[in-house]
């Protein structure tokens, strides 16, 4: 089983970017906001984005990868036909429990995390 995002599923180009900042819907929180928009896909795409003055190359990173493995852990619960943006911004370092329950709270006020079992 492949465990890492397939290319599809992430959003590289400038126009797509631009597309998403400009239709999508914004919610945030303490160090972390998301925008979603709609795509014309059956499928869920997604873009890490560190502000400009996060930290060192090292920390960028490494925020896009637990971030996207959060993402990758969470996306079956997703509702399909989106594009996500998450912008990070600096400060206190979450751990990997509390990130991932920011981000699904995120998902959940946006309208995109699927139905609550319970």
């Amino acid at each position: 089983m492949r465990r890492s995002l397939t290319k599809q599923e992430i959003v590289k180009k400038q126009p797509e970017i631009d597309r998403i900042f400009k239709t999508g819907q914004e919610n945030s929180c303490r160090g972390l906001r998301l925008i979603v928009s709609k795509n014309q896909f059956q499928y869920n795409r997604i873009i890490v984005i560190p502000v400009r003055h996060y930290g060192t190359a090292v920390q960028r990173n490494r925020i896009r990868r637990q971030i996207k493995e959060i993402w990758r852990n969470e996306k079956p619960k997703m509702v399909p036909g989106y594009d996500f943006a998450f912008v990070v911004y600096p400060g206190k370092a979450l751990d990997h429990e509390k990130q991932a329950k920011q981000i699904v709270s995120l998902c959940k006020r946006a309208g995109v995390y699927g139905p609550d079992e319970g």
